[in-house]
């Protein structure tokens, strides 16, 4: 399999963009070969390292946050030469030990932070490794899976209403349902979703990383815009994402940040 990918996003309602993603092609993961630059996407890759953050804390500190968390990852991914897994929990570490270093020379930022979706994708299927509420899916002959854990507030009051504590109304009312229970902040991180065995990829699917600005739509519109437009190239179905949530003109629109990747025949 090949693999083309596309990266679209909007400010949403917020006064600044506090999300971040890079991805950087590589025609392997090798470590006898040097990796291919950053092109546009539109020319398939055997294999991809991707790595999207959405921060916080306020001001500027989420911006930086978010930056720093993805330009500290992807060296690591992309040089280490131990298993990918492996790459993955070492790349988060560094990102996170990032940011550390950038609140203990400049403690105004203190509080700052980030979630993160860091992920391979290559002839042996998917790895990531996740922190926070950025979400992962999997699109596959229109149905959509949600691969990654959620380490918002958001599950555990759901549990709640699933329990009969607390109304589904109340639950879904609930202004703690974003809060985070584990984020990259350079302290030790609490939650940390990283599957042992890589996700088997099969040409057709698609995968989706975003911002968890995206949640103003339904995770049945995202597989419907990619089934609709299968045709179309993966910059194409990020854009047509993005611009369903413009479209849907929820106040107080969070930033939203969509990668896709598309997994081709050879």
């Amino acid at each position: 399999m090949r693999f083309e990918y596309g990266i679209c996003a909007t400010i949403g309602a917020r006064k600044r963009q506090e999300d971040a993603a890079r991805v950087l092609p590589l025609h392997t993961l090798d470590q006898t070969r040097s990796p291919q630059p950053d092109d546009d996407g539109t020319a398939p890759m055997q294999a991809l390292a991707v790595v999207l953050s959405d921060g916080m804390g306020g001001h500027a500190g989420g911006a930086i946050a978010s930056e720093l968390a993805c330009e500290a990852f992807l060296p690591e991914i992309v040089h280490g030469n131990t298993p990918i897994l492996m790459r993955l929990r070492e790349g988060l570490s560094i990102a996170n030990t990032a940011i550390a270093t950038y609140i203990d020379a400049d403690p105004t930022y203190s509080g700052m932070g980030a979630t993160l979706i860091g992920a391979i994708i290559d002839q042996t299927g998917l790895q990531w490794i996740s922190v926070g509420d950025s979400l992962l899916y999997l699109v596959r002959q229109g149905e959509i899976e949600l691969l990654n854990a959620d380490h918002s507030l958001a599950p555990e009051i759901d549990r709640m209403a699933e329990l009969g504590h607390i109304s589904w109304t109340e639950a879904l009312a609930d202004p703690r349902r974003h809060y985070l229970r584990s984020a990259v902040t350079g302290d030790d991180i609490d939650l940390i979703d990283s599957p042992e065995n890589p996700r088997q990829l099969a040409p057709g699917d698609v995968i989706v990383l975003a911002s968890d600005g995206i949640n103003s739509i339904e995770p049945t519109q995202i597989a419907t815009i990619t089934t609709q437009y299968q045709q179309s190239s993966a910059a194409d179905l990020a854009e047509r994402i993005v611009k369903a949530v413009v479209a849907k003109a929820a106040p107080h629109q969070d930033n939203t940040t969509v990668v896709i990747v598309r997994a081709l025949r050879a």
